[in-house]
């Protein structure tokens, strides 16, 4: 057979490309700079040389960026930055996606598999794009009987909630976009809300087998939350803070898990159950009810709650590193900004609200926010391996482990740590 040649016209592409081009600089002059000037008008601008700058003034400086730093440094300075960028949902969003793609090579691997390969030449980089490329793309289905509104919504609030999740763990000193006093209980009020929503999503389907997947979710969370938060009592008596950065300060020394060894594996294990992850993948198992409460969800629905998912295991794992590793505390290893580069930088006078001067980051900032990154994805990579060397048991296992075997082991951590504070070990006169 003979190979058919495409029909490729140049003035086809040339017309497409210009298209691409017309439609991002439309898109750019509309919404991009109306939006940054949103944004200077919102944040404290700097003073530089004795005069407040202008947000007008600084949309000009743009061009320039040795002249636009004290802006950006003004604009992290916002809740915001924070919010959107570090450490919120964009830092977030990021390591979720790398996760993503991890754990696809990763099982590929285990199972003898090539896994993602050709969107990218290196490693397949690029399927994760391809994927959410043809998540937006697809058509949402919605069932003909469903409840619409609670259907459409389940999706959101599932996003939502994980990103509410996110927002309570600090990433390195002072960087955390909810540092609340009770921020450990704020940690549990949100987990809360992912059984509701997701029997929500299931009940709202009207279809068979996302309730029996929601049914399922609903029992498993509930068992194993009750062991999840007797397990992190013994951090909260070691600290005596339920302030997420005051426990991780407080691990400069050592972390916890050396002295709470049965506590972290209560929490690691719990935290299984209720990221749904296998062995506890009963909501979703796909070999017995097609994919659970995630069935009749299509398109970008499912590209939400999945998104949502992987936002939620991120924020498992920090919680994780904080509570037991130390969070954000480490050798230093980020070498200390050279004078040179500070004299560089700086424009005269420099005030941007509470952070004068510059650079943008602190040398203990980013030697934190790495070796918070390092601990939170050495967690996550223990948190997918499961997947490929367990299989899924039972439900009347899952909850009589739930129930009986890790409350006991629960209560167990609890002594330890009680034990610890009476005999003088920690705390007051102790080690720390």
């Amino acid at each position: 057979m003979s190979a058919i040649a495409p029909n490729f016209k140049l003035s086809s592409f040339i017309a497409s490309l210009l298209d691409n081009i017309f439609w991002i600089i439309l898109i750019v002059v509309l919404v991009g700079l109306p939006a940054i000037m949103m944004i200077l008008f919102v944040i404290e601008m700097p003073v530089i040389d004795g005069e407040l700058l202008t947000p007008f003034l600084a949309l000009t400086w743009l061009a320039d960026p040795s002249r636009i730093l004290p802006v950006i440094k003004a604009f992290m300075a916002t809740d915001i930055f924070k919010v959107m960028a570090f450490p919120g949902f964009g830092f977030a969003a990021l390591l979720a996606a790398g996760t993503i793609f991890v754990e696809r090579k990763m099982m590929a691997k285990l199972q003898l598999r090539v896994g993602p390969f050709y969107c990218g030449k290196v490693e397949g980089i690029l399927q994760l794009m391809g994927d959410g490329l043809k998540l937006i793309s697809k058509e949402i289905i919605i069932p003909a009987k469903a409840d619409k509104p609670i259907f459409w919504a389940a999706p959101v609030l599932f996003v939502a909630t994980a990103a509410a999740f996110v927002a309570f763990i600090p990433v390195a000193p002072g960087w955390v976009v909810a540092d609340v006093e009770l921020g450990l209980l704020g940690v549990f009020a949100v987990i809360g809300f992912f059984p509701i929503i997701t029997i929500l999503s299931a009940w709202s389907a009207n279809s068979k087998f996302p309730f029996i997947g929601g049914i399922r979710a609903l029992f498993q969370m509930v068992s194993f939350e009750i062991p999840l938060i007797l397990s992190l009592l013994g951090v909260v008596m070691l600290t005596g803070s339920l302030n997420l950065s005051e426990i991780a300060a407080s691990q400069s020394s050592f972390p916890w898990i050396v002295f709470l060894p049965i506590g972290a594996i209560v929490f690691f294990i719990t935290m299984l159950a209720e990221l749904e992850r296998i062995p506890f993948d009963l909501p979703e198992a796909e070999s017995e009810i097609v994919a659970g409460w995630l069935t009749e969800l299509s398109g970008m629905m499912y590209g939400l709650v999945q998104l949502g998912t992987y936002l939620k295991l991120y924020a498992f794992a920090g919680l994780f590193t904080v509570l037991f590793l130390g969070g954000w505390n480490g050798p230093m290893v980020v070498p200390p900004f050279p004078a040179e580069l500070l004299e560089g930088v700086v424009m005269g006078p420099v005030t941007v609200g509470p952070f004068p001067g510059l650079p943008l980051f602190s040398q203990e900032m980013l030697n934190g926010a790495l070796w918070f990154v390092l601990k939170t994805v050495a967690v996550i990579f223990f948190i997918i391996l499961p997947r490929g060397v367990f299989p899924r048991i039972r439900v009347d296992m899952l909850l009589n482990l739930g129930w009986t075997k890790l409350i006991g082991l629960a209560f167990v951590n609890i002594f330890i740590a009680l034990g610890l504070l009476y005999a003088g070990v920690l705390g007051p006169g102790g080690l720390q």
